[in-house]
């Protein structure tokens, strides 16, 4: 039994769940922030991609046509290096904006949008350099650095063919202009790396497969440490049994103070009683208002006669109500009949005896 005790067989807890979200600790792979980023880069590329030819051949057409007479001096020089800035700054700004939401949404999808605020907070532990260089050329580290290998080599293998075929193209042996040398490279870079994002598309799936069972793995709880959670949020078992316990006196004496307000009690005859009440003009169908047995139902009974509250008998009515009835409720929905006709006994015998009360002052 030992053996066996701390062995991780029960599944996380929503709570254990929740903790580890706080604490970053969920199934995450790199292969799916390349693939987003990648694709994102890409889709810029393939809306952007004429509008960035454009700004730049317009860019070198006027830097080299002027080149013969452009003076030179150490303002003009800071201002041709700002406006070659704008012009770069102007051609990537769509492609590293398309990257930044790629990333960001690759990483909230694996997060399921829910933000790690443990992991934000700062681990000065972290910028130790020692620390840093055991975790990079630690032994964990080895597989990882095998299976990046391993990536690398198929996707260099799959995509060769891509390659090839760029580099077999007539425009090596030809003489074309600038222009087309241009559209054949981005359109040849373009392609190279569709198929590398294809590529990494296949290795990221099964990268985040192995990811979300490996995360599981290590979120699986032992028998002990879902008792000790229980406890700490729903409380101990034994000290919700005994605020129970001091909770239901008050409850019963809340009960038996309502039994003066009751039209009839149904009793057993001496095991069980059951108080109803019925308003018509508030109430669907009777309530229950108290219930008890042996020395509660002796009571129900007692308080019932002080009050003149009709006591009936009527052992199946009563056993039914007392195991299908709550206090505080509706008659079970199977149970009208029966307790309308006692109901209408009850009110026939308080008229005749209201008229007989009549007649007799």
């Amino acid at each position: 039994m030992s053996e066996h005790a701390g062995e991780k067989t029960e599944l996380p807890t929503q709570r254990r769940l929740e903790e580890a979200v706080k604490n970053g600790q969920f199934a995450r792979s790199a292969e799916v922030q390349t693939v987003f980023v990648l694709f994102a880069a890409l889709m810029a590329l393939q809306f952007t991609g004429s509008d960035l030819w454009n700004r730049l051949s317009h860019a070198l057409i006027r830097m080299f046509s002027h080149l013969h007479d452009t003076p030179l001096s150490a303002n003009l020089l800071q201002r041709y290096a700002i406006d070659g800035g704008l012009v770069f700054a102007a051609c990537v700004a769509p492609i590293v904006l398309a990257t930044m939401v790629g990333g960001v949404l690759a990483g909230s999808i694996q997060s399921r949008f829910q933000t790690a605020s443990e992991a934000l907070t700062i681990k000065w532990e972290r910028l130790n350099p020692m620390t840093g260089f055991q975790r990079i050329f630690s032994t964990k580290s080895l597989a990882p650095t095998a299976l990046s290998c391993l990536k690398l080599a198929g996707i260099v293998t799959l995509s060769y063919s891509q390659v090839k075929k760029v580099l077999d193209d007539p425009i090596f042996h030809t003489v074309v202009d600038i222009q087309r040398i241009g559209i054949f490279m981005a359109g040849a870079a373009y392609h190279v790396f569709l198929t590398i994002a294809s590529v990494l598309m296949m290795l990221a799936s099964i990268d985040y497969g192995y990811q979300l069972w490996r995360t599981g793995q290590d979120l699986m709880m032992t028998k002990e440490e879902v008792k000790e959670e229980m406890k700490g949020t729903e409380g101990n078992p034994h000290v919700k049994a005994k605020m129970r316990r001091r909770r239901r006196p008050k409850s019963t004496r809340q009960m038996l103070l309502d039994v003066p307000k009751a039209d009839v009690v149904l009793t057993n005859p001496t095991h069980l009683a059951i108080a109803l009440r019925y308003d018509r003009k508030t109430m669907k169908a009777p309530q229950i208002i108290a219930k008890g047995s042996r020395l509660n139902a002796l009571r129900i009974r007692e308080i019932a006669k002080q009050h003149q509250v009709p006591v009936i008998e009527n052992k199946p009515l009563a056993r039914m109500m007392f195991k299908y009835g709550r206090v505080g409720g509706e008659i079970p929905a199977q149970l009208f009949a029966a307790v309308a006709e006692v109901l209408a006994y009850v009110y026939r015998t308080n008229r005749y005896r209201y008229y007989a009360e009549l007649n007799q002052s």
